[in-house]
């Protein structure tokens, strides 16, 4: 695996994350790959995560925003990724400890592949901090559009553009519609790369306005596929019943 060549720039956009911050740094730095930076956004918190942030170690930047959103924090960090691989996670998200060793070899096996895709595990855990040996699996994995569950080359970013903005839910599903359509060449393995943890905190147990916004996606690719730049959209039910669970 030709990993020496890659720098991978880890974008951790937070907002009142300090009971699990700590934990989802850990679990970047237990991939014990370099070159590595991770970039925390702190997007408006209001609790004591600029604390916690002050004594995390190793090649950590921060950027302190006013709460701006999910989407507005990962354009932030874009803009100050200093490495050619990009990876993305939420501050009360895990990654699996064989994460970037996974996706790294499947990115560099092939220069054509822009996005490497995993399957993300659905978990809950008793206590914050714990560790992933606390997690408990509530669903069988699968290939949810999460962006946490996936490394992409920066270039990438180039052929796709940013994340909209007005997306405040749902703005990882509409970035990979549309590189979808752009057709940029995207791969998806089976193994397990991210815990994804359910929460009494979690932006999505906003159910109403989370459909709301995931529905307003797909209508938005839909209609970009209308004008002819791609066909039918495929494995939408599959989608729209996951996101109603």
């Amino acid at each position: 695996m030709k990993s020496e060549q890659i720098f991978v720039s880890v974008i951790i956009p937070v907002y009142n994350g300090e009971a699990y911050l700590a934990e989802a740094v850990d679990s970047i730095h237990r991939q014990n790959y370099e070159p590595l930076e991770i970039i925390i956004i702190d997007d408006g918190s209001t609790d004591s995560t600029a604390e916690i942030v002050a004594g995390l170690q190793g090649n950590i930047r921060s950027f302190y925003q006013p709460n701006s959103g999910p989407p507005s924090a990962r354009n932030k960090g874009l803009r100050m990724a200093r490495g050619n691989v990009i990876a993305f996670l939420d501050a009360d998200d895990l990654w699996t400890e064989n994460k970037l060793e996974i996706q790294l070899s499947c990115l560099t096996e092939d220069p054509r592949v822009k996005i490497v895709l995993g399957y993300t595990q659905l978990v809950t855990s008793a206590s914050p901090g714990g560790g992933a040996n606390t997690l408990e699996k509530l669903a069988a994995p699968w290939p949810v559009m999460s962006v946490g569950s996936a490394i992409m080359r920066k270039s990438a970013f180039d052929t796709v553009g940013l994340f909209d903005e007005t997306q405040l839910y749902a703005d990882d599903v509409d970035w990979f519609l549309r590189a979808k359509e752009l057709e940029v060449h995207m791969i998806i393995h089976q193994e397990v790369t991210q815990f994804y943890r359910r929460h009494r905190d979690n932006i999505t147990n906003q159910r109403q306005l989370d459909l709301k916004y995931f529905m307003a996606t797909l209508k938005k690719s839909l209609d970009r596929r209308r004008l002819g730049k791609e066909g039918p959209v495929t494995s939408l039910p599959e989608w729209f019943n996951k996101r109603k669970s």
